[in-house]
């Protein structure tokens, strides 16, 4: 038996979509038929990687530590492409260090862009999601938000807290046919990762059952799940893909 995932009518904005797990996302919504809203800190660099992708892909430029430049990218993404029904809050950043060498601004900014832009987003969807009586939150986490780890309060607080936001959101609006869940990626092959020193790499792969590091299509297909009919009976939940790593 062959089941098909079909998103065609349907339209996604998903934040950090210009490169890494983002991208795999975005590519992987469009390869099911949606229209897809690729959301970058730049125009330029979002319009040629939508141009890259394909039909139904197109560029925006969007901030997401500023609310109304949010507002304003989901905004022309509605005008262009119609009624968000797939929202993914992927894009998120790290400014890593000692609880005791951390600065304010690193954890405001930290913040500001991985839990407060959700919220916002979140927000600026969620009105027509609950006329149309359909929609799917998705917010990419960490396993860092369930863990913790030494370096990384502000990053680990942020993706906590989107955990807590998540959960407090698929309660609200399950009546009006609104799912919102959240995806815990483990280490993931992206340009951050890249960089690692062959022995921690090596230390690391020890410390995952699978053995490797995960790729940033095994993230897009989970949100896929998510996004589709498949995953119709699934809200207010952690999904965690990490090979094993936290059990």
């Amino acid at each position: 038996m062959s089941i098909a995932i079909d998103l065609t009518g349907r339209t996604a904005f998903v934040t950090g979509s210009t490169r890494g797990i983002g991208r795999a996302i975005a590519e992987t919504l469009l390869q099911a038929g949606a229209k897809v809203a690729i959301v970058g800190r730049t125009l330029e660099v979002a319009e040629d990687v939508a141009s890259q992708l394909g039909a139904g892909a197109r560029g925006f430029a969007c901030d997401v530590t500023d609310p109304a430049s949010v507002r304003l990218a989901i905004d022309a993404a509605e005008s262009s492409l119609g009624p968000i029904d797939i929202l993914v809050n992927n894009a998120g950043l790290t400014r890593d260090n000692l609880l005791i060498r951390l600065t304010e601004a690193d954890w405001d900014l930290v913040l500001a862009a991985n839990l407060k832009g959700a919220f916002v987003a979140t927000q600026a969807v969620i009105k027509g999601m609950m006329k149309r009586r359909q929609g799917r939150i998705i917010n990419i986490t960490s396993i860092v938000g369930i863990t913790g780890n030494a370096g990384q309060a502000n990053y680990a607080a942020s993706k906590a807290g989107l955990i807590g936001f998540t959960k407090s959101v698929a309660k609200e609006y399950a009546g009006r046919g609104i799912l919102a869940n959240c995806i815990a990626p483990g280490f993931i092959e992206t340009d951050m990762t890249g960089g690692l020193p062959e022995a921690t790499r090596s230390a690391l792969l020890e410390s995952i059952p699978l053995k490797r590091l995960g790729a940033p299509g095994d993230i897009a297909g989970a949100v896929l799940f998510l996004a589709s009919d498949l995953g119709a009976y699934v809200t207010g939940q952690v999904l965690v893909v990490d090979g094993g790593m936290i059990g």
